[in-house]
């Protein structure tokens, strides 16, 4: 009989969060932290007879002496150089390393040399498959379930429509194995009704993941776990009303239970007065919401006209006035952006009353069209993967240089994040979305901050009348930001 594995699952984290023996102190940033759902999943799937631990290098130094006989990676592209780094050391070691995740699934031709074997797509009937195969020393270079369809960078985007999808089948995650460090997270409660998302933004990943499929997990499953669970908590789903039948059952479901709980959607909830009744009903108290931008014509060239920007701002009061807090997601560097996009985007921030911000430099993920399309177009110039990390400029955007995206980027982030704009808007959500919502948006505003200040985040308004043409103020400022990537002679 084949011996039992002693199995280290490990999220890797970027230089500037992550903990090490030498710098062991967890940054204050709980509340952007909430669970390792992937890792949690993986580790129920594993055979009982199998001896499982995982490490969050955000939380957790990594030793690379552990005992253990295979080690399983989960990498997102901006964390894949720090992913192949840990594989290497292991490997080093004798040991069996195995990647999953999305670099590892869209970008296999990338990942492959760094690893034994890569699970393409859902662990669910992968991962099994290959602990038998390690067991018995016959392990493939490649797993997949039978649920996944693999993209690959530089793929044509799905086809006009979602395609169909059958049941989500997964276990209740391994969140014990996170306990010990629980105190680290806002969350480890997190939860999964279904997976992936129907619409098809040319370059969000998980379109490009999941095919345009969306899964979902049967409700009386889901209402059993959460039974279990404290009161709080969150869905990780990408878009917790992609399927509106399932929503509204699921919605129905979690009303006796008293809980509440937080997760993503579409801006379209808004539109259904009974969908976003029930939601607020069953616990709902905020949303992660992809605005992305104010411009029409960004939203249509990247597929998201769904967003309709005429409608927007009462759209996002409708839902913070139904109780509901929103967490905007924001993009900065479309084609349509010019320098002038950083003090509209602050505009429409205070105009639509957002209660926390995720602002993000548009980014082209590998294995999404806007990659392919910018790739053929000859128009990126930094394949670092650690700057794909929304945060770095890795293009040359159509209207502004890199430097005046980086800059103005910071400058929106840390413009929002003023002290006094963070107590304002608790102040004002306390009388028009409630004080859970308004907690939550002080909470998120003050992790943010602390995020700003620990990196230097300053910016600067490449619309102010000291950054027009000819001043080297903006260069300046991007300067100080080494962490930009950006090549001098792109600026000459």
């Amino acid at each position: 009989m084949p011996k039992a594995l002693k199995i280290l699952l490990i999220l890797p984290a970027g230089e500037g969060v992550r903990v090490t023996r030498r710098n062991p102190e967890v940054p204050r940033r709980a509340m952007l932290r909430f669970s390792v759902l992937p890792l949690t999943v993986v580790a129920a799937l594993t055979p009982p007879e199998h001896e499982v631990r995982i490490v969050d290098e955000n939380v957790e130094a990594l030793d690379f002496d552990a005992e253990c006989d295979l080690v399983g990676i989960t990498l997102m592209t901006a964390l894949a150089p720090r992913a192949y780094r840990i594989a290497s050391e292991f490997r080093r070691r004798g040991k069996l390393v195995v990647g999953g995740g999305y670099h590892a699934t869209l970008c296999p031709e990338d990942a492959a040399p760094h690893f034994d074997a890569l699970v393409a797509g859902d662990a669910e009937g992968a991962w099994p498959r290959l602990l038998h195969d390690a067991q018995t020393g016959q392990l493939q270079g490649k797993y997949q379930s039978d649920a996944s369809r693999q993209s690959r960078a530089g793929d044509p985007p799905p086809g006009p429509g979602p395609e169909p999808a059958g049941a989500l089948l997964t276990p209740v995650p391994r969140r014990d194995l996170l306990a010990p460090n629980a105190r680290y997270y806002a969350t480890i409660n997190a939860v999964q009704a279904g997976r992936g998302c129907r619409h098809n933004c040319r370059y969000c990943s998980v379109t490009a993941f999941h095919g345009r499929k969306y899964r979902a997990r049967p409700v009386p499953e889901v209402l059993a776990e959460l039974r279990a669970l404290p009161r709080d908590f969150i869905f990780v789903d990408d878009n917790i009303i992609a399927d509106r039948a399932f929503a509204l059952e699921l919605f129905r479901g979690l009303i006796p239970l008293r809980k509440r709980w937080v997760s993503q959607s579409s801006i379209l909830i808004a539109e259904d007065t009974e969908l976003l009744r029930l939601a607020h009903a069953a616990g709902c108290r905020g949303l992660f919401i992809g605005v992305e931008t104010e411009s029409a014509a960004n939203l249509a060239a990247m597929n998201k006209q769904f967003n309709h920007q005429d409608g927007c701002v009462s759209q996002l009061r409708r839902i913070r006035r139904a109780g509901i807090g929103v967490i905007a997601g924001m993009i900065v560097g479309m084609d349509d952006d010019d320098p002038l996009v950083f003090e509209r985007t602050l505009g429409f921030l205070r105009e639509t009353h957002i209660d926390a911000l995720q602002l993000n430099i548009l980014t082209p993920l590998p294995g999404t069209p806007l990659f392919g399309d910018m790739d053929r177009a000859g128009r990126l110039f930094d394949r670092d993967w650690s700057h794909y990390d929304y945060r770095h400029v890795v293009f040359r955007p159509a209207r502004i240089t890199p430097a005046q995206l980086q800059a103005g980027a910071d400058w929106v982030y840390a413009q929002f994040y003023r002290l006094d704009r963070i107590l304002g808007r608790f102040v004002r959500a306390l009388f028009t979305a409630g004080w859970m919502p308004a907690l939550l948006g002080l909470k998120l505003g003050l992790t943010y901050r602390y995020d700003n200040r620990r990196e230097g985040i300053v910016g600067t308004n490449p619309a102010s009348p000291a950054a027009l043409p000819g001043s080297e103020r903006v260069t300046a400022a991007c300067a100080l930001r080494a962490r930009a990537g950006i090549k001098a002679e792109l600026e000459a």
